[in-house]
């Protein structure tokens, strides 16, 4: 079993920034990969950003150039730095990692992001 919790969500005006953080109750060195979702209302949830554990990443094209996944397996954490954030990048954002042997899927709880306009 797998504990992630996520942190940092909230309000900011279009163009600003947020730094979303993901802790694991695990090794996060151990899991095959990392991943951002969003889920905005009345949408279907997508993947936003990925991590490979050897560090490879992946963004959905929308976000590509405005964020940015990393890790730190020294803290267990990973993190979505959000810049030049847009009124539709509104959703609640969920952390999700992918390990073991039968590649089991964990979640997180969300954390909500709201762009005002």
């Amino acid at each position: 079993q797998v504990l992630l919790v996520e942190s940092g969500g909230g309000l900011v005006q279009a163009g600003g920034s947020l730094r979303l953080s993901c802790l694991a109750s695990g090794s996060i060195d151990k899991f095959n990969s990392m991943a951002w979702y969003r889920q905005a209302p009345g949408k279907q949830r997508e993947l936003v950003a990925n991590v490979t554990n050897s560090g490879t990443t992946d963004y959905t094209n929308s976000v590509k150039g405005r964020f940015a996944i990393s890790r730190d397996n020294d803290k267990n954490t990973v993190y979505l730095k959000m810049n030049s954030l847009k009124p539709e990048d509104t959703a609640v954002y969920y952390c999700s990692v992918m390990t073991g042997p039968l590649l089991s899927v964990y979640w997180g709880q969300g954390t909500q992001v709201i762009v005002s306009a």
